[in-house]
């Protein structure tokens, strides 16, 4: 054999786009994975198969094209800056900072929601098929992921596609069980450490790696500023906690919040072009005594400012009782609602209790009133659960909350490894994830332990990847299983770079390959030339007639 190095040029994985059929103008974006041959030598007869092309699912956007070039300064392309359907009415208006943004027109809304529910089928609702079936079709390989059933689930509130008009920029995703498991990467600036530059940084570094939305965390200062370099540079929708910074408005006393500022925040937010806000609306006083016997309390930053504003003013949950002038809000822009779970567990030994769950069931409520006002919803989840109680939380989940999709972090199955949390999280999310979680939130190494790098990014990011994608193969996603197979036919045949390509980290799994070794084999440095049984098996067959 001739022997060359192992290298990874970058025409051997294309940026290519799909083109729409009820809107021709779509361009839909994936990566295609062109595969070397399998040569086999069979009795003395070399024989050469071609193997298809993989197409993968791609959340880098325009990052990744050759042709783009993207000036950070500026953001990249707002790519859906000219979609329009029936019934759509938008007008221009200058928010604050003097910046033209979009709203719906007063009394008219502009939802996901609303327009399935109409039997409309949008844009948005076309892309995300053809973005999930990965070209199904070209492999000869059927699919139930079509226009009309992405309207239907939308329509039923069983998924959300997070698609702020004021955030042209970010490639339509879709959140629901019966389609792939989403991953978020959190991100944020605090007091003490980050800048706006670091947290573009880490934004751009999660859409690389992988992550199909980002949630914006910042409490530090530049709370804005930081936002706008994320949005204008982000392929993929981008979350918050409006909270945070309506708390930073009032100088960080939570006496001084009101539902004056929240409103404002709100709505500077949805100007600025925020796709989902998570709101902890369903943390009501009467649950407060609930968490005193717990081992950890309340851990949710969220939860802890919403708590100690109800103690301070004696008085009911300000975004409970707002919610339904949240919900006009939302509306005007298409954000998306995440339900927060401010009592969420935040040790094993609190997992499943009382106070959890009735939090649980008044988000139950809320998503009902949610959807009402056409607003898409989705429910956020636990947080340290020990393996054996996963299930019940996902089926009290679909029980309470009327299928709406469930977004979990982790559960973290073990408090006890500091510094490996990404990996003890996502055994859980892997195990929730195939009960029916539609969206991951990813856990860094450093949870509990300090603001992640852009390298804690990656390593949660990547252990999140193969949960979800253990997931999909578990739950008969159509494309999933298409990937595995040519992963494992690559390596049978010993054709290193196509497993590389095909790998959930491509440059880690060819970094070890080379630690091992610099040139092409049949074999690796594992098994050595003499005890690899896949080179063994392949030597009996090239002494055998046929295949």
């Amino acid at each position: 054999m001739n022997k060359s190095k192992v290298h990874t040029p970058r025409s051997f994985v294309e940026k290519i786009y799909l083109k729409g059929e009820l809107y021709p103008y779509l361009k839909v974006g994936m990566k295609r994975v062109n595969l070397t041959p399998t040569v086999e030598v069979i009795m003395g007869e070399t024989m050469k198969t071609e193997n298809p092309p993989v197409y993968l699912y791609d959340t880098s956007g325009v990052f990744f094209d050759s042709q783009v070039k993207v000036n950070l300064a500026k953001g990249i392309s707002p790519l859906r800056s000219d979609w329009s359907w029936e019934g759509l009415q938008i007008e221009t208006v200058v928010d604050k900072y003097g910046i033209e943004r979009k709203q719906a027109k007063q009394g008219t809304i502009a939802t996901q929601l609303f327009y399935a529910k109409q039997g409309i089928i949008t844009p948005q609702m076309e892309y995300v098929a053809i973005r999930e079936n990965l070209n199904c079709k070209e492999l000869g390989i059927d699919s139930f992921i079509t226009p009309e059933f992405v309207m239907k689930e939308l329509a039923a509130g069983r998924a959300v596609i997070p698609s702020n008009i004021n955030h042209p920029e970010a490639e339509p995703m879709i959140i629901g069980t019966k389609f792939s498991v989403k991953i978020n990467s959190n991100i944020g600036n605090s007091s003490t450490s980050s800048t706006l530059e670091e947290e573009v940084e880490k934004a751009l570094c999660s859409c690389r790696y992988g992550a199909d939305t980002i949630m914006d965390l910042s409490t530090g200062s530049s709370i804005y500023q930081t936002r706008e370099g994320i949005l204008r540079n982000s392929p993929v929708p981008v979350g918050t906690v409006p909270i945070y910074q309506a708390l930073e408005k009032v100088g960080g006393v939570v006496a001084n919040l009101s539902w004056e500022v929240f409103k404002e925040t709100l709505i500077e937010q949805c100007l600025q072009g925020v796709d989902y806000f998570t709101i902890h609306a369903g943390l009501l006083s009467s649950y407060i005594p609930l968490t005193r016997k717990r081992l950890c309390g309340i851990v949710s930053r969220g939860g802890g400012i919403i708590s100690q504003w109800c103690e301070l003013h004696q008085k009911e949950n300000f975004l409970y009782e707002h919610f339904d002038e949240i919900c006009d809000i939302l509306a005007r822009y298409d954000v998306a609602i995440s339900l927060g779970d401010g009592l969420r567990p935040g040790c094993i030994s609190d997992a499943n209790d009382e106070a959890q769950f009735a939090e649980l069931k008044t988000l139950g409520e809320l998503v009902l009133r949610a959807r009402g006002k056409y607003v898409q919803t989705f429910i956020e989840g636990p947080g340290h659960v020990p393996m054996q109680k996963i299930k019940e939380n996902m089926d009290k989940q679909i029980e309470y909350c009327h299928e709406a999709p469930f977004y979990t972090l982790g559960p973290l199955v073990t408090d006890v490894a500091p510094g490996y949390d990404h990996i003890t999280s996502a055994i859980g999310a892997a195990q929730i994830a195939w009960y029916g979680t539609a969206m991951l939130c990813y856990v860094t190494p450093k949870e509990h332990l300090g603001l992640p790098d852009k390298e804690d990014v990656r390593e949660g990011i990547m252990a999140y990847k193969i949960a979800a994608h253990a997931a999909d193969l578990a739950k008969g996603h159509p494309a999933a299983m298409i990937r595995d197979n040519a992963l494992s036919k690559a390596r049978y045949d010993f054709r290193w770079r196509d497993q590389f390509l095909l790998s959930i980290d491509p440059e880690r799994a060819e970094a070890y390959f080379k630690e091992g070794k610099l040139l092409e084999d049949d074999y690796c440095t594992m098994c050595g030339p003499n005890f690899c049984a896949m080179r063994l098996n392949r030597e009996r067959k090239s002494n055998v007639k046929g295949k």
